[in-house]
């Protein structure tokens, strides 16, 4: 894959699966943001590879809806990984080089900030629901 790649269903459940069997420890933390979470600081960018996208045409207006069927929100670690909805729509996909676990990244750009986020990718229900229009 390039980091052009644009990822499915498929590659997000295999990259999610892979992800969750990892269990040694590594300087990335990706395995501490459950969550979404503001990038830190010492987030060692350096050691990450891009491995594609699920953002889609860069002249079309993604959606802004989000998708929680079950209660969850935003900020849940049990909100599912819906790949048309927002914020997985507009998300790259990065890789531990040392560990080889995944994270979701975009940049929340709201308001008088910019703030970059990531998400690990390992485990969580990822779907495939249209958008609404």
């Amino acid at each position: 894959m390039t980091p052009e790649d644009q990822l499915d269903l498929n590659d997000m459940n295999a990259l999610a699966a892979a992800s969750a069997r990892i269990t040694q420890a590594c300087d990335c933390g990706i395995d501490a943001c459950r969550e979404w979470t503001r990038v830190p600081a010492t987030f060692p960018q350096a050691q990450m590879r891009t491995v594609g996208t699920l953002a889609g045409d860069p002249y079309a207006e993604p959606s802004y809806a989000e998708y929680h069927p079950h209660g969850s929100h935003y900020w849940s670690p049990e909100a599912p990984v819906a790949l048309r909805h927002f914020p997985y729509n507009r998300c790259a996909i990065q890789q531990c080089s040392l560990c080889q676990r995944c994270c979701l990244t975009y940049v929340e750009a709201g308001g008088y900030y910019v703030e970059p986020r990531m998400r690990a990718l390992a485990g969580q229900v990822v779907v495939d629901v249209a958008a609404p229009d």
